[in-house]
């Protein structure tokens, strides 16, 4: 039994230990970005496909991403009465968004925990912009964008 390599030998198990650990990296890479992409080119997003952004954003581990929906609805992060197949509201999303961010809100917020005061929540803290209707459809790229202003927020405190 030989106990050495030959360089050629070290050279072709080297790329091979390089090629296990890095293509799975550079596959799981190119599943993010077709998500991603999928998103932003929503018109309008259900919420088996919100909730599990949100909960991947928010850095909350579920683990079946298929149970992400289940898991918010028990956790009460979600207005009364939705399925996962349907169409995402505005002052829905802003439910979530407050509640798996850990978004301290005003005095209603803390009492009711609506959706109708998350939405005035981050119509205040900015996060939602324009002039936004609560009942309105949420699309990838918004549901993208207000994702995106609660990290920057996050992080500036």
């Amino acid at each position: 039994m030989r106990l050495f390599c030959t360089k050629n030998q070290t050279k072709l198990l080297g790329l091979i230990l390089i090629l296990l650990f890095i293509l799975p990296a550079l596959a799981l890479h190119a599943q993010t970005a077709e998500r991603l992409e999928a998103l932003l080119n929503e018109p309008e997003v259900k919420w088996q496909q919100a909730v599990t952004f949100v909960l991947e954003a928010a850095d909350i581990r579920v683990e079946n991403p298929n149970d992400a929906f289940r898991f918010a609805k028990e956790q009460k992060w979600l207005p009364k009465n939705v399925s996962s197949g349907d169409t995402v509201l505005l002052n829905g999303i802003a439910l979530l968004l407050m509640q798996s961010f850990d978004i301290k809100g005003g005095i209603f917020y803390r009492i009711f925990k609506s959706p109708h005061h998350a939405y005035r929540e981050l119509v205040y803290k900015n996060v939602i912009r324009g002039n936004a209707d609560p009942h309105m459809l949420v699309s990838g790229e918004h549901l993208l964008l207000m994702i995106n202003r609660i990290l920057t927020m996050k992080e500036e405190l």
